[in-house]
């Protein structure tokens, strides 16, 4: 069975397939952003149902050693960060192993819920993940539209 099938028939039984996302890095000075997927997201900017949950798996290498790491969400919109829930915000509940190793890479996995009391409208996720000193092990800017 050749690596396409393969990929097609782990999908089919439920396995996620999640589509690595263009996004930018705003100022991860504890880490480095190796990729970012979200599940699920066919084409880009992803487009986020109202009313729905999407995972979102940042895969990064760590340049600190840190006993924990906190999520900071924002919606940027036209210029002005607006504050994001998401039900999680202890990276070290995550899929992340602490302490943290300088050197070690890391997969940071998390939910995001776009409310149905949500706008449409598109926007910029600013997600952060900070380390013991409240400095970026990661910093991202992706867009997305809400539906």
């Amino acid at each position: 069975m050749d690596a396409r099938i393969g990929f097609i028939v782990l999908c089919l039984i439920g396995f996620s397939c999640a589509e690595t996302v263009k996004f930018l890095d705003c100022g991860s000075v504890s880490g480095k952003v190796v990729t970012v997927e979200i599940t699920p997201c066919p084409s880009q900017p992803c487009k986020l149902k109202r009313g729905d949950s999407y995972t979102v798996n940042v895969t990064f290498t760590s340049a600190v050693p840190s006993q924990e790491s906190t999520a900071v969400v924002h919606g940027v919109i036209a210029g002005v960060p607006i504050p994001f829930a998401i039900p999680i915000v202890d990276g070290c509940k995550s899929g992340i192993e602490c302490p943290i190793q300088n050197g070690q890479t890391y997969h940071y996995v998390a939910t995001l819920p776009v409310k149905d009391e949500y706008p449409a409208l598109k926007l910029v996720v600013e997600w952060e993940l900070r380390d013991d000193n409240k400095k970026d092990l990661f910093c991202i800017k992706f867009p997305v539209e809400l539906v």
